[in-house]
C-alpha cells in the first residue's frame, strides 16, 4: 500500500486512520533510514499531530483533501516551519528556523498530506551523487554499495526504499531525473515556472525547477495537480490557468506524435541505457528520429550559467569561510566565480537561439524520448566511468542527457525501466512547455503495458 492515492482512499474510507499510516511510516523510517541515510530531520511530533487532525476532520464528516493521510518528505532545501533549511550545507545549520512552509509544502498539507521529514542532498544542490561531506552519503535501495544519484538523492531513495510514497525535489540540470532513474522510480520535472519555488533555497535561479518522485503515474499526476497554481511570492511562477492532468490520463495515445532523440542522445551511453530507450520506443511503435541541434553546446552553456549563478549566491562565504563548504562544491563554485561575464552573457544568448530551434521540432512532434542517464548507478566513491572507450568523470557526466533539456525549461518525466538481475535505468519523456498532460498520458500507457514500473523489486 505504498501508492499515495490508495493510502488516501483507505484513510478516507476509514479502513486505516491517518495516525496509523503515519506511525507505520515513522517506524519504517526508524528501521531503514540508518542504512539508506535519506533523512536529515524526522518531524515525528508534528506529523502525528497533523495526522490526528485529519482523523478528527474525517470523524466530523469533512474531507481533508485528495491526499488525506498520505506521508511525504521533502529535499532539505524546502522551508519547513520550525526547522532550519539546510540545503545540504553545514553553513546553513547556523540559520534560524523557517517561519513558514514553502508554498509547495503548504499546498500538499492543505490537500491532507502529512510531512514526516527533510531529506539529504548534495550541498547547495550542486551535484549528481548525494555524497555529502557534512551529512553523509545516501545509498541506493537496489544496492547499498551504490549511489542514489543527486542532487535529490535522499528524495529518490526514500521513495524507492518504501519509506514514503512520494517526495519533493528540485532539478537544475537533472537533479530529479538522475536519481529517479538510478533508483528506479518516476521523477517529474514540470515546465520551468509551472510550480512555485517560494520558500525554496535556490541554486541557479534561471534554471531551477521543483518537482516530485513517486512510484506510479497516477500519483505523479495527482501531486502535480495539487502543486499547480500561480504564486505571488514567486515572480517566476507563471500565471496560467490550472490544467488538471489526472482527469486527462488514459491509455489512449492515438494522435500523439512521438519520436526518438538521435545524434547526441545516442552517444556516450552504455548499451543498456540505449536498450531501455529502444524498449520504450517498441512499446509505443515509434520509429521516427529527431535531432536536437547543438545539444552538446547547450550542456556546456548550462554549465556556465549554473556555475556563475551558483557562485554569485555564495560569494561572501566562499571568501570568508571556504573551509566550511563541502570541498567538491567549493571547488566548483570557485571555478564559477572566475568565469568571465562575457561567457555568461554569450551562454544566455545561445540559450535563446537553442530554445527557438527546439520549439521548431515540437511543431511536428509532441513527445521525444531519450535516455535519462548514460549508465546505471555507479558505486559510492567511484570517480570515473568508461563510455565509448573514453574514461570520464562520474560526477559531472551523469547529467549528460538531462542538462540540454532543463536548460530551456522543458517538462520531462523520467520513467523507470527494470530488467531482471539488472540495476534500474530511466527513459525521459520530453514535451514542449506546458504539455505535461501529454507526457503523463504516454507514461500511463507504458505503465499499463508493464513497460515501466516504480518501486523496489525486493526488500533491501
Amino acid at each position: 500500500m505504498n501508492d499515495a492515492v490508495n493510502i488516501s482512499q483507505n484513510v478516507l474510507s476509514g479502513k486505516f486512520s491517518a495516525v496509523e499510516i503515519t506511525q507505520t511510516t515513522l517506524n519504517k523510517i526508524a528501521a531503514k533510514n540508518q542504512q539508506l541515510n535519506c533523512f536529515t530531520e524526522i518531524t515525528t511530533e508534528t506529523a502525528l499531530k497533523d495526522a490526528a487532525k485529519i482523523d478528527q476532520e474525517i470523524a466530523q464528516g469533512k474531507n481533508p483533501g485528495i491526499l488525506a493521510g498520505v506521508p511525504f518528505a521533502v529535499k532539505n532545501l524546502f522551508d519547513i516551519a520550525g526547522l532550519t533549511t539546510l540545503a545540504g550545507a553545514k553553513i546553513n545549520a547556523e540559520n534560524l528556523p523557517a517561519t513558514q512552509d514553502a508554498t509547495a509544502v503548504a499546498r500538499l498539507k492543505k490537500a491532507g498530506a502529512v510531512l514526516v521529514g527533510a531529506l539529504n542532498m548534495d550541498e547547495y544542490a550542486y551535484g549528481f551523487v548525494t555524497e555529502n561531506a557534512h551529512y553523509g552519503t545516501t545509498c541506493n535501495p537496489h544496492d547499498l554499495q551504490r549511489i542514489a544519484g543527486g542532487s535529490s538523492g535522499g528524495s529518490a531513495a526514500a521513495v524507492a526504499g518504501g519509506l514514503v510514497p512520494f517526495s519533493l525535489g528540485s532539478d537544475t540540470n537533472g537533479s530529479i531525473r538522475v536519481p529517479a532513474a538510478l533508483c528506479g522510480i518516476f521523477g517529474f520535472k514540470p515546465t520551468y515556472g509551472r510550480l512555485s519555488r517560494a520558500g525554496v533555497k535556490l541554486f541557479s535561479s534561471s534554471l531551477d525547477h521543483i518537482g516530485h518522485f513517486a512510484t506510479s503515474v497516477r500519483d505523479i499526476a495527482t501531486i502535480f495537480d495539487v502543486l499547480q497554481g500561480e504564486d505571488e511570492q514567486d515572480p517566476v511562477c507563471t500565471k496560467r490557468p490550472i490544467d488538471l492532468c489526472l482527469p486527462q490520463i488514459n491509455n489512449d495515445i492515438s494522435g500523439i506524435k512521438i519520436a526518438i532523440a538521435d545524434d547526441y542522445f545516442t552517444q556516450k551511453a552504455e548499451p543498456a541505457a540505449l536498450a531501455a530507450v529502444a524498449k520504450v520506443a517498441h512499446a509505443l511503435n515509434v520509429t521516427e528520429y529527431v535531432t536536437i541541434p547543438e545539444a552538446e553546446i547547450a550542456r556546456a552553456a548550462a554549465f556556465v550559467i549554473t556555475a556563475c549563478e551558483g557562485a554569485n549566491l555564495h560569494l561572501e562565504n566562499l571568501k570568508s569561510r571556504p573551509q566550511d563548504f563541502d570541498p567538491a562544491t567549493r571547488d566548483r563554485f570557485l571555478a564559477g566565480a572566475l568565469i568571465p561575464h562575457s561567457w555568461y552573457i554569450q551562454a544566455q544568448r545561445f540559450r535563446r537561439w537553442y530554445r527557438d530551434q527546439v520549439r521548431e521540432i515540437f511543431a511536428n512532434v509532441d513527445i521525444i524520448i531519450a535516455p535519462t542517464t548514460p549508465i546505471s548507478a555507479p558505486l559510492i566513491g567511484q570517480k570515473t566511468m568508461i563510455l565509448d572507450g573514453e574514461e570520464i568523470l562520474v560526477r559531472p557526466h551523469l547529467g549528460l542527457f538531462t542538462q540540454p533539456l532543463s536548460f530551456i525549461g522543458l517538462p520531462v518525466l523520467s520513467v523507470p525501466i527494470k530488467e531482471k538481475n539488472s540495476l534500474p535505468l530511466g527513459v525521459q519523456l520530453i514535451a514542449a512547455p506546458y504539455n505535461e498532460a501529454l507526457i503523463l498520458r504516454v507514461a500511463a500507457f507504458l505503465e499499463a503495458q508493464g513497460i515501466v514500473s516504480g518501486g523496489l523489486l525486493h526488500e533491501f
